[in-house]
């Protein structure tokens, strides 16, 4: 069987750190299929060059694999010249049967493009959003190291027999983190106690047991030195998600209705925004779109017989935003939690936080497609709003006389 072409001129690339080659496969007045193959250096000028080379040729459609983040600079040189541009997936054209000889991988990438064999993957349509991936993916890996700073500060401190990890659920809460730090500041353990909130549940006495340890000039120096990068951290966390907010000024009707979902607070709302923009016919369906992320079970089946379902890898950055909002709204007095119980009932609660993460980026993608906020099915707003300012309303009417006493 003969494939049929579908666009008469089309242009490929095959992108390495140092290496652009490019093949252009067009078809002639005489109907004669033409192949131009050419390479560029990796450089900015390279990349000038290769862009003005290719749209002289004015081609239907231009095709690069997602090679690491070497097609992000050839994306953008190409894309100022008003070209279709598609970033295809490598796995796919792998699985692409046909290419018997040892063809070039951009003429091979040509022919499949021409033929219309390639389906382009998802790249923000905004310039803004990739720009901004930057900062929340960086903010997301600064989240990461502070988290394991903090479980190896706990880790030193244990080690000096100190347990106050025991009568504090937070142990780096701001009753707690005064309390490290007065140890470190050579206090003692009973002058400690006074910045101990009255909030905590833990007696004096247990506290007071809690702080006791051998804190040895070697513990004193790297906890002194943990401290100090954490809290470095969580300034330079907190300046990123200013930055990353400022970028979104312009989406924040977007944003305040993502944070309707249980489980999603402003970042974590601005992350997701940034990975998946607000334009949703990129993706078509909610189904694609937690197919795109990796959230949702896999699709093999065969002979009527269900093998392996487990999940693509996807956006790895999405998914753990995901999961932070699926553990988050476990937590909740929403439909969410019931259907996390009822999983984890069944299946575990890997499983419970993998369906709830499916089911909050379907919900994501109503609420941006149809500029809408989330109403949950099991809450009834109109008596949580008596509950919340019937003592409220009930004095003011007493104030002005319309309840008597």
């Amino acid at each position: 069987m003969e494939l049929t072409a579908i666009y008469r001129c089309v242009a490929a690339l095959d992108i390495h750190q140092a290496k652009l080659t490019v093949c252009i496969l067009y078809e002639d007045e005489n109907g004669e299929i033409i192949t131009e193959l050419k390479e560029f250096g990796g450089f900015k000028k390279d990349r000038v060059a290769m862009a003005a080379w290719v749209a002289s040729f004015h081609p239907n459609l231009v095709v690069m694999e997602s090679t690491g983040i070497y097609w992000k600079s050839p994306y953008a040189a190409l894309e100022k010249h008003g070209l279709k541009i598609e970033v295809v997936n490598a796995r796919h054209v792998k699985q692409v049967p046909g290419r018997k000889t040892d063809i070039a991988d951009a003429h091979w990438l040509a022919i499949l493009a021409r033929n219309g064999l390639l389906r382009g993957g998802f790249v923000p349509p905004k310039v803004q959003f990739r720009e901004l991936r930057l900062v929340s993916r960086q903010l997301q890996k600064m989240t990461g190291i502070l988290s394991g700073e903090k479980n190896r500060l706990h880790k030193v401190l244990s080690d000096t027999g100190v347990r106050l990890s025991v009568v504090v659920s937070d142990l780096h809460g701001k009753s707690a983190r005064a309390m490290i730090k007065g140890l470190l500041a050579g206090e003692t353990p009973q002058h400690v106690l006074q910045y101990a909130s009255n909030r905590l549940k833990a007696t004096e006495e247990e506290l007071l047991d809690a702080l006791e340890g051998d804190i040895s000039a070697h513990h004193h120096f790297v906890m002194t030195e943990m401290m100090a990068h954490i809290e470095e951290l969580e300034a330079r966390i907190k300046t990123f998600q200013q930055y990353l907010l400022q970028g979104l000024a312009l989406y924040r009707t977007i944003l305040q209705s993502l944070q309707t979902i249980p489980g999603l607070d402003e970042t974590g709302a601005a992350l997701l925004l940034v990975e998946i923009g607000d334009d949703m016919s990129a993706f078509g369906s909610p189904a694609r779109l937690a197919s795109w992320a990796g959230v949702c079970p896999g699709n093999n089946e065969s002979a009527g017989k269900k093998k392996s379902g487990k999940a693509r890898k996807g956006n790895p950055y999405v998914r753990r935003v995901l999961c932070e909002a699926a553990n988050a709204a476990s937590r909740t007095r929403c439909c969410l939690q019931d259907k996390f119980k009822g999983i984890m009932l069944r299946r575990g609660r890997k499983r419970a936080i993998f369906a709830i993460a499916h089911k909050l980026l379907k919900t994501v993608y109503l609420l941006i497609e149809r500029s809408d906020y989330y109403r949950d099915a099991d809450t009834d707003y109109e008596a949580l709003s008596v509950q919340r300012n019937a003592p409220r309303w009930i004095k003011k009417l007493k104030q002005y006389g319309y309840i008597t006493a």
